[in-house]
């Protein structure tokens, strides 16, 4: 059978087609007969050093992805049948795996490493294979250098695959003295010093208790810090990064290394490969990273009880760190302004100078003006180029105090650069600047405005002319129109400063999306964001030109749909342009179904578009029918219950796109939508409420569903029940059960880590906001008895999420909002209950004291309520 076995695996890495597929076929009913024999005769060929290397290395690729997926549901299921296996299937395989760790072909021993850590992953937390640790570090010194190398590996490997607390601490101690003996310069192999200094980049997560330890810290980052010296590239290249994940991971214990830190990193962003000099300049990235996010969670002041205070090591830094980040602003590479993936020592200088000016402020000012003076009317591009980009690069974080009387001068500077610069990369950065002085100096909040009645138009002339450039150039004067336009925004006056150049601004962008080029560098997409924001930040003067937009967006829709025989490229161009278009319509609708007067003009056109978007969901592309599921509800919001001869024709789509498990974003529009619709037809949606309660039910059970897209189908209840009031009673026995199983599980799964915790407030407001629409909807009804039985559940909720203390503020004004909700609705009858929950009154008393006006609206209506339901 091992034969065959070989052969198969061969096979299906062949040339002829023919073959491969015959080959995959074999693998798949083998897999589907017998999984056990299947997984052994795997892990066989991969330990059979007599084996052809290729079909080794196919083995271990076909049992590591039958351990894992990167689907939630496929994973949790292949996790299940790897732990229902017999077990002494799994110990033949798992005995192989580690066998193969020692093989004399590299392919085969890194395959096995993966292999390992993804068993690893599955069974240490479920407190199997505990001496697999023991075994790998049995010895590892006197290994031989290849099998050390992948033991190394290994463990790094298991690192990144199961959490800190799968590892017991003196498993993590021996782990990480094995890595670090690697790491250190007396290691004569490289291959193993690359592996020990890659594990300990996984490894770090699992070091808290070591990091906390004065001599083991002291240990770590001496061995890192050599590491970073190391003859071999690679080699010093890890060792930044691992200094990298220090810097975010163990920020407040790196006073007493940050001046060798710095000197290191110096060194190397002066004369070190790139690939190296990368990394260096992103350790400062990160510390600017860690401390804009505590000065913006604690404002200046630390009080004694702040978690971690800041240390102001970039501050401390600025007289040193300044000077080397504009020397690396000179470094550029030809024609990068061409290629969009491009990345550099140049744009990591920049990109960490934005963050240094985000981080103190002010006082980067004064020393990278003179920098930019100096250069920026030099004959040599790069030194042009290298000042503009500079200057652009803080103009966020310091004081519009301190950058306005800059910008003014700068201001028409920049204009005559962007015209007659003979370099395009230098035209590039001064497009790029102006959109951002644009971005953060320019609105109504500003006292001195740097755009005025003199140089408005001077300003358009530029970008407008601007726009005919080569697409990269081009890209960036539409996103500084983008800017310009938006800063007008919230203007005091009905009339905009833009309101004479509307029609010529319109018609040059409409000119950029026809443009042959605009393929590149993203340049269409740029002009319809553009177009976009300079519609919706128009005022009512210009909402005649607005509307003559309409019939010409609508034909250019209609002309998308029409195209015939398209190769599959232009297929795909095509669709990107139709999901534009779509997006642009929905902000046309937007902006003219706001007002009476234009509305009531822009519902000619109602019937044309809603069937140009219908024939949008006819094609294959999950980005075009999205913008198209979003115009509609646009469309449904704005024409209301007149949508209702709509719903026929539609309805099919809402159910194909509350089916869409697998273009989860089309399914979470979908959702939104449904909403949109609730609110427009309000009870008139009712003959289509059993069709779309159904669906959503069933998206809530599937495990196939993203799980981004349950917060809203939750809310979603909630402006199904707002919309049809006492007729959700027949949805209340299937929809409240969900609620409260979703509502248990949101009470103990945050803090895992941020995402988590984001994830996990928004299923909580998600579910809250569901509870907020059932109890309006049924408010007044003689049908609120049926909602009682569910309240003390509800007031549960409340109080287990007032104890955990992690709600962030959205779901602290929902939640009050819902205990508001529940005595509004129920009366009396909900006065014992509240008054027997353990933390009503104080959590009342928390929001009433809140400094966010909108938590403390809230509180005030609920105590309203509450006060009339008991005397509280």
């Amino acid at each position: 059978m091992s034969a065959e076995v070989t052969q198969i695996l061969l096979n299906a890495q062949s040339v002829d087609g023919t073959v491969r597929k015959q080959a995959e076929e074999s693998l798949k009913q083998y897999q589907e007969q017998n999984l056990p024999g299947f997984l052994l005769s795997l892990a066989g060929e991969l330990v059979n050093d007599e084996k052809p290397v290729e079909s080794r290395k196919l083995a271990g690729l076909i049992l590591k992805n039958a351990l894992d997926a990167k689907e939630q549901h496929r994973k949790f299921e292949l996790v299940q049948r790897w732990l229902s296996l017999d077990s002494s299937v799994k110990a033949q395989i798992k005995s192989f795996i580690l066998k193969t760790l020692s093989s004399p072909a590299h392919d085969a021993r890194s395959t096995a490493s993966q292999v390992v850590a993804k068993v690893a992953g599955i069974e240490l937390p479920h407190k199997q294979w505990p001496e697999l640790i023991g075994a790998l570090l049995s010895n590892i010194h006197q290994l031989p250098p290849h099998t050390k190398q992948a033991t190394l590996e290994t463990l790094g490997y298991i690192c990144e695959e199961v959490s800190s607390d799968a590892v017991e601490q003196d498993h993590v101690n021996k782990i990480l003295t094995a890595v670090v003996q690697g790491m250190n310069a007396s290691e004569s192999n490289n291959d193993v010093r690359l592996a020990a200094t890659r594990a300990l980049y996984n490894a770090l997560g699992f070091a808290q208790a070591n990091f906390s330890n004065d001599m083991e810290r002291d240990y770590i980052m001496r061995v890192v810090c050599e590491a970073t010296l190391c003859p071999e590239v690679k080699i010093r290249q890890a060792a930044f990064e691992c200094l990298v994940a220090i810097s975010s991971t163990y920020y407040e214990k790196l006073t007493p290394y940050i001046q060798d830190i710095f000197n290191i990193t110096a060194k190397a962003v002066r004369e070190d490969e790139e690939p190296v000099a990368l990394q260096a300049i992103e350790f400062w990235s990160s510390v600017c990273d860690e401390e804009i996010d505590i000065l913006e969670e604690y404002g200046g002041d630390f009080s004694g009880d702040s978690d971690i205070p800041c240390f102001y090591f970039i501050k401390h830094a600025l007289p040193v760190l300044v000077p080397l980040l504009l020397e690396t602003l000179l470094k550029q590479e030809e024609d990068q302004d061409q290629d969009e993936g491009a990345w550099n020592i140049a744009m990591a200088g920049g990109t960490c100078l934005g963050l240094v000016a985000r981080t103190v402020g002010d006082d980067i000012v004064p020393l990278v003006m003179p920098f930019v003076e100096e250069n920026i009317t030099k004959q040599e591009w790069r030194q042009r180029e290298a000042a503009t980009y500079a200057f652009g690069s803080i103009l966020e974080g310091p004081s519009p105090e301190k950058l306005v009387p800059l910008v003014n001068i700068a201001l028409n500077f920049m204009l005559t650069a962007l015209m007659q610069d003979p370099n395009n990369h230098v035209k590039d950065t001064t497009a790029w600047t102006l959109g951002r002085m644009f971005e953060f100096l320019h609105g109504s909040t500003l006292e001195t405005p740097i755009i005025n009645q003199g140089n408005c138009q001077q300003i358009i002339s530029v970008l407008l002319q601007s726009m005919k450039d080569v697409p990269n150039v081009a890209e960036k004067a539409c996103g500084a129109l983008y800017f310009l336009a938006q800063g007008f925004e919230d203007a005091i006056s009905p009339s905009s400063p833009l309101t004479p150049f509307f029609q010529e601004i319109v018609q040059a962008l409409l000119t950029v999306t026809h443009r042959e080029d605009a393929g590149e560098s993203r340049l269409r997409t740029a002009a319809y964001e553009t177009l976009n924001e300079v519609v919706r930040c128009s005022t009512d003067e210009t909402a005649p030109m607005v509307m003559q937009l309409v019939p010409l967006i609508m034909m250019e829709l209609h002309q998308t749909l029409e195209a015939q025989k398209l190769s599959s490229d232009e297929r795909e161009k095509q669709n990107e342009i139709q999901g534009l278009l779509c997006g642009c319509l929905q902000v046309i609708i937007q902006k003219l179904g706001s007002s009476e007067q234009t509305k009531y003009v822009f519902m000619q056109y109602a019937d044309q578009m809603m069937g140009l978007f219908l024939r949008v969901f006819a094609i294959r592309s999950a980005t075009a029918h999205e913008e198209a599921m979003l115009a509609i509800g646009a469309l449904a919001y704005a024409t209301g219950q007149d949508f209702l001869k709509y719903m026929p024709e539609f309805y099919k789509y809402v159910e194909m796109g509350l089916q869409n498990f697998e273009d989860y974003q089309v399914c979470a529009i979908t959702v939104g939508v449904v909403g949109d619709l609730c609110r427009a037809l309000e009870d008139k949606i009712l003959p289509y409420c059993d069709g779309i309660m159904t669906q959503l039910l069933k998206d809530l059970s599937s495990n196939q569903l993203h799980r981004s897209v349950k917060p809203p189908i939750f809310s979603c209840f909630g402006d199904i029940a707002l919309a049809i009031g006492e007729n959700f009673e027949k949805y209340l026995m299937y929809a409240m059960p969900m609620l409260q199983s979703a509502a248990e599980l949101s009470v103990h799964t945050s803090g895992v880590d941020d995402d988590m915790t984001e994830y996990t407030n928004s299923l909580r407001n998600g579910i809250l906001e569901a509870f907020s629409g059932i109890f309006q909807g049924f408010k007044g009804s003689p049908k609120t008895q049926l909602l009682m039985p569910y309240a003390p559940h509800i007031l549960q909720f409340l109080d287990s999420l007032y104890m955990e203390k992690d709600m962030d503020d959205v779901v602290t004004k929902t939640a009050i909002g819902v205990l508001g909700d529940l005595a509004d609705t129920l009366g009396s009858n909900a006065g014992p209950l509240i008054q027997q929950s353990v933390s009503s009154k104080d959590f009342l008393n928390e929001c009433l004291s809140s400094d966010d006006h909108m938590i403390k609206e809230s509180a005030e209506w609920a105590k309203l309520a509450i006060s009339k339901a008991i005397s509280f």
